[in-house]
This record gives structure tokens, C-alpha cells and sequence, in this order.
């Protein structure tokens, strides 16, 4: 294990990732075959130097600095490995626009713990770089698929241990997300969340959960609609979102099961048979466009993988 050479360089693709599906707050997410792929390259200078350079127009607002995301998760590497921080630059190709609901921020996170990791000859097991993901985060839902792929529902157990189990989502089950031109922070939708819940709701949302997890597994629409019904966030964030409930109620018109905010929103997932895949994604765009929004809906399978890194021989 040694510090990298000035200009050594690697890619890591990070999946985007889709959290709650409804009725799973906070601890059920799923990673999308969407990545965004960040080119990592050791270079001169301090350990406060990283240089951000965003490709295409998602994203131009972000900046580099000793503070971004991906330079602070990288630190936390080196951190943990004994190590003194380096300069780096990140070459980021965003297929995952930030503030959307897709894990934008999680994404930087565990792209900056993995490729840090492997610059130094991945000193870091892949469950300590999991727990740094959740302790950066605050949260596991985004996360934990980010880096291991699938569906993942985590909890903290009464060991406070976090504890994740792997999920089946059967791949006949496809994802529509639309993903408008608008923006929502992960902050404001959680502002509007109350800080007390009926028990009543808190129940209502553990069966729908039950429901929504044998529907991924089996591929039953019938429980996937049951299942895709929350008391916890939804009908707080809903308001939040311009033509939220006009896109909801199209992609189940189009033929979608069912159909939740992605994330913190706005962009919004439904699932559907793959046979309906056109009509969900049309009938979701179209009706954003009926509320002066643009937006695109592309039908994503689920992404099994995880984030991965290899050895960047050439410029891309």
C-alpha cells in the first residue's frame, strides 16, 4: 500500500439508484442501469487540491474544493488507511442529474470512497467502505445499492450493526423513472415531512412493504400495486412536486403497477411489465409537458453489479 503516482489514473461507474419505492423510507433502495462514470487522476498539489470537471450541462453548478463530496469521501479512505491526503481531479460524465431523486449525491460519495481506495491498492474491505458510504450519507437507502447493486433493504439492528439483505427484483419488473427539467433538494422534501406519525400509518406502510417486496420477487403486478401505497413521506412531498400527481396518474392509466416518488423527488418511478414500458414513459412525459415541464422517462432494468473501478488507459 503507497500513495499513487503523480497522474495515475482509474474510472469508476457508479449506478444511479431509486430509494423508498414507496413504503420503504429511508431503508429500501434499488441501483438502475443508468451510471454516471467519474475518471480519477492523481495530480499535483496539496491535500485541500481536487479539481471537479462536469461534462455536459447537468451538474455545471457543482464545484471542486476540499469540501466537495467526492473529495471528502476520498479523504475518508486515506483516513482510514493511514494514509496522508493527495491532490485529485475528477472528470465526472453525469447520466444522473443532481437534486432529481436518483441518488446524485450517493453516487459522488461512494464513487470518491471506491476510486480512493483504489488508488492505493484498495487497502479498505468492501463493508468498511459501506459504512463510511452510510456514516457520510447519514442515511443507507441511496448508498448501500450505489456500491453493492440490487435491491437492498438495510437496518440498523439492535446491535447497531447495519445489517443489509439482498432482495430479489425479478427482471420481467421494469423501471420507468421520469426525471424532469425541474429540481427538488433532498433538504426542502425533508423539511416537509412531519416529526410524528400516527401509528395507524406506521403499520399501513410495514404491510405495503411486505406486499412491495413478494411483487419485486415474484413478478405480481396485483401485489406491486398493493405494495407501492406510503403514509410515511409521500403525501407530505407530493405537494412539493409541480404535476406530480398528473405524472403519477398517467403511468398507471398507461398501464404502470404502480408508481412512487423516486427518492426525495421529483422525479418519479413506476413499475411496469416490460410490454408496457412505451406507454408508461410517454404517458409520463406528456403529462409534464401539459405543466410546462420537460422531462424524459427512460425504462431501466435493474443493476445488478454495483459501482466497479478500472485502470483509465487513455483519456475518454
Amino acid at each position: 500500500m503507497a500513495q499513487p503516482s503523480i497522474g495515475q489514473k482509474i474510472v469508476v461507474d457508479v449506478p444511479s439508484t431509486t430509494a423508498n419505492l414507496g413504503p420503504g423510507f429511508d431503508c429500501l433502495g434499488a441501483a438502475l442501469d443508468l451510471n454516471n462514470r467519474f475518471a480519477m487522476r492523481r495530480i499535483e498539489g496539496d491535500s485541500g487540491r481536487f479539481e471537479l470537471i462536469i461534462e455536459g450541462n447537468e451538474g455545471s453548478h457543482l464545484r471542486g474544493g476540499p469540501n466537495n463530496l467526492i473529495y471528502r469521501a476520498a479523504q475518508r479512505v486515506w483516513k482510514a488507511a493511514g494514509l496522508e491526503p493527495v491532490g485529485l481531479e475528477a472528470k465526472v460524465r453525469l447520466a444522473v442529474p443532481p437534486a432529481r431523486g436518483l441518488g446524485s449525491s450517493a453516487s459522488a460519495i461512494v464513487a470518491g470512497l471506491v476510486g480512493a481506495n483504489a488508488l492505493v491498492g484498495e487497502p479498505l474491505s468492501k463493508e468498511k467502505l459501506l459504512e463510511l458510504a452510510i456514516d457520510i450519507e447519514g442515511h443507507p437507502d441511496n448508498v448501500v445499492p450505489s456500491l453493492l447493486g440490487g435491491l437492498c433493504l438495510t437496518a440498523k439492528a439492535a446491535s447497531q450493526r447495519w445489517r443489509v439483505v439482498r432482495c430479489v427484483w425479478i427482471n420481467s419488473v421494469k423501471a420507468v423513472v421520469a426525471i424532469p427539467s425541474i429540481r427538488l433538494s433532498t433538504s426542502e422534501a425533508r423539511r416537509a415531512m412531519p416529526k410524528d406519525i400516527p401509528i395507524s400509518d406506521a403499520v399501513e406502510n410495514l404491510g405495503a412493504l411486505t406486499l412491495l417486496l413478494q411483487g419485486l420477487r415474484t413478478g405480481n403486478g396485483d401485489l406491486i400495486t398493493d405494495g407501492m401505497h406510503d403514509r410515511l413521506h409521500e403525501p407530505y412531498r407530493w405537494p412539493l412536486i409541480k404535476g406530480g400527481l398528473d405524472v403519477r396518474d398517467a403511468a398507471l392509466n398507461a398501464g404502470a403497477w404502480g408508481c412512487a416518488i423516486s427518492g426525495a423527488g421529483p422525479s418519479v418511478l413506476a413499475l411496469c411489465p416490460e410490454d408496457k414500458g412505451q406507454a408508461v414513459s410517454q404517458a409520463m412525459v406528456k403529462a409534464w409537458e401539459a405543466e410546462g415541464v420537460a422531462s424524459r422517462a427512460p425504462l431501466l432494468s435493474i443493476q445488478t453489479g454495483g459501482s466497479h473501478w478500472q485502470p483509465q488507459i487513455e483519456d475518454e
